[in-house]
Order: structure tokens, then C-alpha cells, then sequence
């Protein structure tokens, strides 16, 4: 037995939430499709200062990549609900002064579209999934 222990890794995200605009569709040089939006990610708390209910949302950048991405190019606008299982991946880039950035974005596994729900914000979409329009996607090699 090795005296090194080692540390069980996962990276794994769920996300219900809406889309921030109609996604964008290419191919790649490859022949390949990939879908990338942005969804927001609503969170509701209270204040322990003041005792009223807030809301936050986060901003997530989303890409599905091959058959699945040209699947969801005819369901998915502006306003969608979904729920996004996928995992982490980390960039880098320079912008447009030259100054190094990062960011993560969810590479999604599974696309699963969400109905509206009579309540407000995104707790009311994922309550409420159709499992009829569940679309599983390939590992994407990096």
C-alpha cells in the first residue's frame, strides 16, 4: 500500500437557470457544432441586517459541443429555462490592453429544458423539468 493518499477529485456543476440571450451556434474546422450562451443563475437570501428577501444572480457561461449542440440549435432563445449538468473548465486570454485574464466555463454534459413556472425567479423553472427533452452529450477531449 502506498504511503501517498490520495485525494478524490470531482468536478461537477448543476445549473438551473435562464438564458441571457439567444445562444450562438458555429462549426468548427473540424465539422463540429458547439453551442455557447449564457445563462443566469438566480439565488435568493435574506438580509440578516435589514430580515427582506434579496435576490443575486450569477452570470455562467455555457458550450455544448457536437450532435447535441446542433440538437438545441432550434429549441433554445433568449429567456429559456434549462438546467446544465456539466463540469468546470479554466482560460486564460489576453484582452484588448494586453492584460492577462481568466475565467471558468461549464462545459455541459447534459441540456435539460425547463418549464416556466407560475412563481418567480429560478427556483420556479427547476421545480418543474420535462424529461421528454433531455439531451445527453459527448466527453469533449482537452
Amino acid at each position: 500500500m502506498s504511503s501517498e493518499m490520495r485525494l478524490l477529485e470531482q468536478n461537477t456543476v448543476l445549473l438551473a437557470g435562464y438564458l441571457a440571450a439567444d445562444p450562438d451556434f458555429r462549426m468548427t474546422s473540424s465539422n463540429r457544432g458547439v453551442c455557447k450562451f449564457r445563462m443566469g443563475v438566480g439565488r435568493r437570501y435574506k438580509d440578516l441586517k435589514t430580515g427582506d428577501w434579496k435576490d443575486d444572480t450569477t452570470w455562467v457561461r455555457v458550450e455544448v459541443w457536437g450532435e447535441a449542440a446542433d440538437r438545441l440549435k432550434d429549441k433554445l432563445k433568449k429567456g429559456s429555462p434549462v438546467h446544465v449538468e456539466g463540469r468546470l473548465k479554466y482560460y486564460e486570454y489576453e484582452d484588448k490592453s494586453g492584460q492577462k485574464r481568466n475565467g471558468l466555463d461549464v462545459v455541459a454534459r447534459r441540456v435539460q429544458f425547463l418549464t416556466k413556472g407560475s412563481g418567480t425567479g429560478s427556483a420556479a423553472a427547476a421545480s418543474a423539468p420535462k424529461t421528454a427533452s433531455e439531451t445527453e452529450l459527448e466527453e469533449v477531449p482537452f
